[in-house]
């Protein structure tokens, strides 16, 4: 049996960009899971989803959640990436929303994210600037660091010995 594989779903690039740094710092194989036929998995005793939030849901767990039943004797993880610095509330209502039934026990991880507002979609520049809009009457200075865009994603996030 192979090692492990890392399977990523990124809509702008973070989620790729972790899932990467994973593959270098473990050597596991790595692929997006739009390419990848599930039979290309089942070889693997280890697989690593990291997906990026969008709309309160993972990117790529619906591929996970299909296939769940053929990979229940694998160690599984989930790396999910997001916009908002991390928020212990935010972070369990994710989990509550996404790992159901059998995904229950799945060991859930965040990283931040990343964001160019120049190479969004309309849909999600609309949602940015919401949300945005949002965080403002909560919180001061912080809308500061959404303006535009910026890049959070950090290597460090990706501590092995959690």
């Amino acid at each position: 049996m192979k090692k492990g594989i890392i399977l990523y779903r990124s809509k702008y690039g973070a989620a790729r960009k972790y899932a990467e740094w994973l593959r270098d710092m473990t050597d596991f194989s790595c692929a997006e899971t739009a390419k990848i036929a599930v039979s290309e998995v089942d070889p693997y005793e280890t697989v690593i989803l990291c997906g990026s939030i969008y709309a309160s849901g993972i990117v790529g767990l619906p591929f996970l959640k299909k296939n769940i039943g053929r990979w229940k004797e694998k160690k599984i993880a989930i790396f999910c990436v997001g916009a908002s610095p991390f928020d212990e509330k935010a972070f369990a209502e994710i989990k509550a929303r996404n790992l159901t039934g059998d995904l229950r026990e799945i060991p859930l991880f965040y990283g931040r994210g990343a964001w160019d507002e120049s190479k969004m979609k309309f849909m999600d520049r609309t949602m940015c600037k919401m949300l945005q809009k949002s965080i403002a009457k909560k919180r001061s200075g912080y809308i500061r660091t959404m303006d535009g865009g910026a890049d959070a994603c950090q290597r460090a996030e990706l501590r092995l010995d959690r």
